[in-house]
């Protein structure tokens, strides 16, 4: 049953949370399009643009966020269960298969 539902919560996100993604992609492609550019010349274009970051946004969002408990490589804020879970990766670090699983669980379950 937990499967099933995990399975469902899987399938139904990125049908909700990939619009802004979505748009973000189809406005550098058309923006790469648009001046003409090919092959590696278009894709670095579009990497560029799709590594971009809004400028509207990002003052506000810096002035209102505090600093964030932990990150990602990419300077993304961890939520909670991201956190359990790296905490418990890095209890179970070491560990292999059937053994990493079990450690991973407990920690996860506490």
């Amino acid at each position: 049953m937990r499967k099933l539902l995990l399975l469902l919560a899987i399938l139904s996100v990125p049908a909700l949370a990939a619009t802004a993604q979505q748009d973000k992609m189809r406005s550098c492609n058309a923006e790469a399009k648009a001046k003409g550019l090919k092959g590696d010349e278009y894709k670095k274009s579009r990497d560029d643009c799709l590594k971009a970051k809004p400028q509207a946004a990002a003052p506000a969002a810096a002035a209102a966020a505090p600093a964030p408990a932990a990150t990602t490589a990419d300077g993304k804020k961890l939520t909670p269960q991201q956190e359990k879970m790296k905490k418990c990766s890095a209890q179970a670090k070491g560990l292999k298969g059937d053994e990493y699983k079990k450690v991973h669980d407990a920690c996860l379950k506490s």
